[in-house]
């Protein structure tokens, strides 16, 4: 009788980076990432215009680069901040932005898009998710690693 040897699987091995890579470097992939599905989106066909009856609002690609990029930037950098203190914020930063970046998507599925627009804004969102908890947990590896 013989016993097959224990296999494991591959396992993704995030970066240990430093709080301006972390904060700067996801902000920055944030926008690329969105820039590319808003190109694809439109290629679809969609308009990224919303009209509430009295106005018409443009979101792109302004709004997109806009969107992405503040709110991300405000949140990861009162994560790193805090994480002078504590470092277990990070991780609390991770699920709080995760949870709010997809709440949020309920805010553009109300809005009057187009599918096409609606369905990359939605993207949009859920790709924002990775980014939080990677450059989160690159920065909570490099300060434990210290």
């Amino acid at each position: 009788m013989s016993v097959a040897p224990a296999t494991t699987a591959p396992t993704i091995q995030i970066p240990a980076v430093n709080r301006p890579v972390a904060v700067l470097g996801a902000v920055a992939a944030a926008v690329l990432v969105n820039l590319v599905v808003w190109l694809i989106g439109a290629a679809a066909g969609g308009s990224f215009v919303m009209d509430d009856g009295t106005t018409t609002q443009d979101v792109a690609p302004g709004g997109v680069i806009a969107m992405s990029a503040v709110p991300l930037l405000i949140g990861l950098t009162a994560a790193a901040l805090l994480s002078y203190r504590w470092v277990g914020v990070l991780r609390v930063a991770s699920v709080v932005g995760s949870v709010l970046t997809l709440a949020t998507i309920a805010g553009t599925v109300a809005a009057t898009f187009d599918t096409a627009s609606t369905v990359a804004l939605s993207i949009m969102h859920v790709l924002l998710v990775p980014v939080i908890v990677v450059s989160m947990e690159g920065l909570r590896k490099h300060l434990i690693e210290r």
